[in-house]
């Protein structure tokens, strides 16, 4: 199989087939992100030779697996799903041809990546298997976005979302905590529930900020241009959006940056949730938790 650098999935795809198709990020411009910084370039398409020999791996793995079946792909890379439509039809159409049983076909996703798709492309998409993307919005708040150097706006965001929702294409978010800035962490998650009950975000995926000294962000600290919330303030974040969430959809905060793990369906487990984030919040100290984020040397 071709693997480059660090392989990155959300935890929900710990069961897809993971097939690199992109390494790295075409907008790598994002402050607080170290994500692809061990490789040597910004981004590259793996060769369709690639692509198509680690299929062939694949499929002759699986038959000598009497039973298994595969049947989601998860595609590696920052966004793939930046590929242009050819591009992705014809990836679409290596999988059928070596793994028939596969149904669906996720990736990570920037929203820029879908401005540059018709209608009908994603619509044709959609119809090829691919469903199920992630995508980094980060938060609905248009000044950490700027600031972030995130390359889109709130609006944005809704109005590509729309998009996906018109060619039944699901979507999960990432939500950074603590990307507003201290004193902020509230505002920027009632903006953000605000863009989120516009649209249907299948999962709203919590991460809690981590910032390393190779990133711009820490660079923006030194210089005393931003300020990261506390630990705690960052709970309050938390909640402060699950509490403003109107849209069915799941929560949680799965991945290692979070100190505490959980996740539940909204509106039904809105009260079980709030009254897990409040026992943190009166029990749990600011040191304690200080304590488990130096211990995340890398996400």
């Amino acid at each position: 199989m071709h693997y480059t650098g660090t392989i990155w999935r959300p935890p929900y795809e710990a069961e897809s087939l993971l097939i690199e198709v992109t390494a790295g990020c075409t907008h790598h411009r994002c402050k607080f992100c170290t994500l692809y910084n061990d490789l040597p370039f910004k981004f590259k398409m793996s060769p369709m030779e690639d692509i198509e020999c680690d299929l062939q791996e694949v499929k002759r793995a699986v038959k000598g697996l009497r039973g298994r079946r595969i049947d989601r792909v998860f595609l590696t890379g920052a966004n793939p799903f930046v590929l242009s439509y050819d591009k992705l039809v014809a990836i679409a159409e290596l999988i059928q041809k070596y793994l028939p049983s596969v149904r669906s076909i996720g990736s990570f996703a920037r929203i820029t990546d879908i401005t540059s798709k018709s209608d009908g492309e994603l619509a044709k998409l959609r119809a090829l298997g691919y469903d199920g993307l992630t995508i980094g919005i980060e938060t609905g708040d248009d000044e950490a976005l700027q600031f972030m150097n995130k390359g889109y706006t709130s609006a944005d965001i809704i109005e590509q979302c729309q998009r996906l929702d018109a060619a039944d294409i699901h979507y999960n978010f990432f939500y950074l905590v603590s990307i507003s800035g201290a004193g902020r962490g509230e505002i920027g998650a009632r903006l953000t529930a605000d863009i989120c009950n516009q649209i249907h975000p299948t999962l709203i995926g919590a991460n809690m900020l981590t910032i390393y000294p190779d990133s711009e962000l820490y660079e923006e600290i030194q210089r005393g241009n931003w300020r990261e919330e506390g630990e705690l303030e960052k709970y309050k974040e938390i909640r402060t959006l699950i509490e403003n969430l109107q849209i069915p959809t799941i929560f949680a905060a799965m991945g290692a940056s979070n100190a505490y793990q959980f996740h539940g369906q909204l509106p039904k487990d809105r009260k079980k949730l709030l009254s897990f984030l409040d026992k943190i919040i009166e029990n749990v100290s600011e040191e304690e938790l200080q304590q488990y984020r130096k211990s995340v040397y890398h996400l």
